[in-house]
């Protein structure tokens, strides 16, 4: 004879069971990770994995993009990525919630995704479809405050909000309409402002909004990144804030390049790492800043304020931009610790892994242009440095030198060396005796070793 279960018995074991489930694919809101010291928000830039797939734990599966490097974004927990809240190109902020992953379950097929925000870019339309009706957006304008996002693009882009249709909840302006406008050509431009003559409101120091402009089939037009924003606006402020001016002089490479030549081998299978010119420079550098602290100081408000430490930037170039990673405490260096550092964040450069920590706290930067051939340059200042040291390609030239003997023509390998310095704080007299002090030791790189 079968024996049923108690009706109480078979709905305790079905919660059992759910609990237990529920348990096993556990939903886990995926945030925006602390970005570092002054950042606040960043852009995804790239979504690495998409609705459905599995992920496992740690594995990074959208990339962000902030003001000062790239980072990626793991995954806390093994599972399957169910719903994508923040597209790519959305600009958000710290611990906002940009994904959601069910922890323990299996990649079958992608889940339906709860309610999400608006996307940032509408889905494409065939050309034989018609387009959908839209509301007024005069009325939507008019209506509803547009969100930060939002005004921001239409700021940036100097558009007349009320010519754009607009497809959000109760007729409001979304970034995707506004993308979309941007797209097709087909918002309109904000009439220009007129002010009064007697105005006393400030000039702003933002530059002005570009004017339309058609596209030529011949040209491409690309979003500059968030990195190419941020590096235009801070060398804009550099020349704004700053009175800057630039120094120049010469060295002759020739006692630093049979130093080099001759305990390179020796060096390399030392230390594991090949011997260049940085070091050279580097130390040169933080010997002529001890003599000269406000070449390694900074302005904040009315006071100066010098450092009894020496961070040196070592400006490099990556696809994304120009990126400036430290050497701290770089005074407490060897040779060969200087050259792997300088080894190990070019490699994170290309690569995209430089951190925050890896990239604050420079007291002074040195940027080397002579790798890209670079004869002579000004170099900007690196905010809130107050100086920037500029290396140039060597060259062959023919140059007198002076000897007990008297003086002969001789073709001496030849760098030219710039720096820029904030003439707020350091006096013309200060900036040309660095150089020369750096200048004297790269001649004679004994004087490194000895200290002199």
């Amino acid at each position: 004879m079968r024996i049923q279960s108690p009706k109480w018995l078979n709905n305790t074991l079905d919660v059992a069971l759910a609990t237990r489930q529920r348990e096993k694919t556990m939903s886990i809101e995926i945030k925006v990770p602390p970005l570092g010291e002054s950042v606040a928000e960043g852009t995804i830039a790239r979504w690495m994995k998409s609705l459905g797939d599995a992920v496992a734990q740690d594995e990074p599966i959208a990339e962000l993009e902030t003001d000062k490097v790239t980072l990626e974004v793991p995954a806390p927990a093994a599972g399957v990525l169910s719903s994508i809240v923040a597209e790519a190109g959305a600009t958000v902020s710290i611990d906002a919630v940009i994904s959601l992953m069910e922890e323990g379950a299996a990649a079958d097929a992608p889940k339906a995704s709860p309610a999400a925000p608006a996307p940032t870019a509408p889905p494409a339309t065939p050309p034989s479809a018609a387009p959908a009706p839209t509301p007024s957006a005069s009325a939507s304008s008019a209506d509803h405050p547009l969100s930060p996002a939002v005004k921001r693009l239409v700021e940036e882009n100097n558009l007349d909000p009320q010519q754009i249709p607009a497809t959000g909840k109760d007729g409001r302006l979304t970034k995707g309409d506004v993308l979309a406008a941007i797209e097709t050509g087909s918002a309109k431009a904000a009439a220009p402002t007129t002010p009064s003559p007697v105005s006393s409101a400030p000039v702003s120091s933002q530059p002005p909004a570009a004017t339309p402009r058609a596209d030529n089939p011949r040209e491409e037009r690309v979003p500059m990144t968030r990195l190419r924003k941020v590096i235009a606006q801070r060398l804009k402020d550099a020349q704004n804030t700053a009175a800057m001016l630039t120094t120049f002089n010469e060295v002759d490479m020739s006692k630093v390049m049979a130093l080099r030549s001759e305990y390179r081998d020796v060096f390399e299978k030392t230390y594991g790492v090949r011997l260049g010119f940085m070091s050279f420079f580097v130390h040169a550098a933080i010997h002529a800043l001890k003599e000269f602290p406000a070449v390694n100081a900074e302005i904040h408000g009315d006071d100066i304020i010098y450092k009894n430490y020496y961070n040196i930037g070592v400006a490099v170039g990556t696809p994304q931009g120009l990126v400036v990673p430290v050497l701290k405490d770089a005074d407490q260096m060897s040779f060969a610790e200087t050259e792997a550092s300088i080894n190990a964040f070019g490699q994170k450069a290309r690569d995209g892994q430089l951190t925050m920590d890896d990239m604050s706290g420079g007291t002074f930067t040195i940027s080397n242009g002579g790798v890209y051939g670079s004869m002579l340059s000004t170099p900007i200042l690196n905010k809130p440095q107050s100086g920037i040291l500029g290396m140039h390609n060597i060259q062959k030239r023919a140059v007198v030198v002076s000897s007990s003997s008297g003086d002969s023509i001789e073709i001496r390998p030849m760098m030219y060396l710039a720096l820029s310095y904030d003439h707020r704080i350091i006096d013309g007299r200060e900036a040309v005796s660095f150089l020369v002090r750096l200048k004297d030791m790269i001649e004679d790189p004994r004087r490194l070793l000895l200290g002199l």
